[in-house]
């Protein structure tokens, strides 16, 4: 367990300016490439497997970009948790899309926010938050100490937590029901009963339902939100849009697929996307 004294300097340490910490991630991205086998193993399986582009130099330089954008996640994702939802507001500089949001709250049929493993995920429920309540999926994570500092720098006013069991689902619902926005990464892979396999990149990965009963359930508004990472720590964009008609699994991942070929370097290629479900 973290004591209070490490706690402090941990603290102050994410409260150095965004453009240093994306600068240290990078460095951090980078030498994990080199030095973890299994880290740079995965990463290079995956962008091969996707085929994003068959040129040996330009996979290269993707890689390495790819890397330093994983490194920028690992730093930028604690700072913002230890940040105050005020200064998380005021890293995101642009927000396109909005009109989808104000559309949707007017049929008061609650929205479904799905932000993928893309750019800054943290970000995206943050500055929804800052105007209106959203309850959000997650993953406890095994090590206690780790989720003791997910659960307390996640805390805000209006983001409520629901973990990825039955009774969050169930707040998920409630969350709905009375027209509010719920969050769910929906590349994340559920556990064995909980998905289905469905092709993503032309390779079968196992893919939750979970996103396509709430929405026949709730006849909810499904939106994509993405926060992109800006160039020298100047911040983030978010981006929101319609997910389209097609809610199910193939074509949820469809759609991820096409928004992930446009921001291919920030796309968190070390997840094992295509792992077998736990049981």
């Amino acid at each position: 367990m973290l004591s209070r004294l490490s706690l402090f300097f941990i603290t102050l340490f994410f409260q150095l300016p965004l453009f240093i910490l994306h600068g240290l991630g990078e460095l951090l991205g980078l030498a994990t490439y080199q030095f973890d086998r299994r880290f740079k193993e995965r990463i290079d399986a995956n962008l091969k497997h996707v085929f994003i582009t068959s040129d040996e130099s330009e996979l290269k330089k993707l890689t390495q970009l790819t890397a330093g954008e994983i490194g920028k996640c690992l730093v930028e994702a604690p700072a913002i948790w230890f940040n105050s939802p005020q200064k998380n507001f005021r890293w995101v500089k642009q927000c396109y899309g909005w009109k989808h949001v104000e559309t949707a709250l007017k049929n008061k049929r609650g929205i479904i926010f799905l932000t993928p493993h893309l750019g800054c995920f943290e970000i995206t429920a943050q500055y929804y938050a800052h105007f209106h309540p959203i309850t959000v999926l997650f993953k406890r994570p095994k090590k206690n100490w780790l989720a003791n500092i997910v659960l307390s720098g996640r805390r805000h006013p209006q983001i409520h937590l629901a973990e990825a069991n039955l009774h969050g689902v169930k707040q998920l619902m409630q969350a709905l029901k009375k027209g509010e926005a719920i969050g769910v990464l929906p590349d994340q892979v559920p556990n064995e009963g909980q998905g289905i396999w469905a092709q993503f990149f032309n390779r079968p990965a196992y893919t939750m339902t979970l996103v396509s009963k709430l929405a026949e359930s709730s006849n909810a508004t499904i939106l994509l939100g993405f926060g992109h990472r800006l160039k020298r720590g100047r911040g983030y964009d978010v981006y929101i849009e319609p997910l389209g008609q097609d809610h199910s699994p193939q074509g949820i991942n469809n759609r991820l697929e096409m928004l992930i070929r446009k921001y291919p370097t920030q796309y968190l290629w070390n997840y094992q996307r295509f792992k077998k479900p736990n049981k």
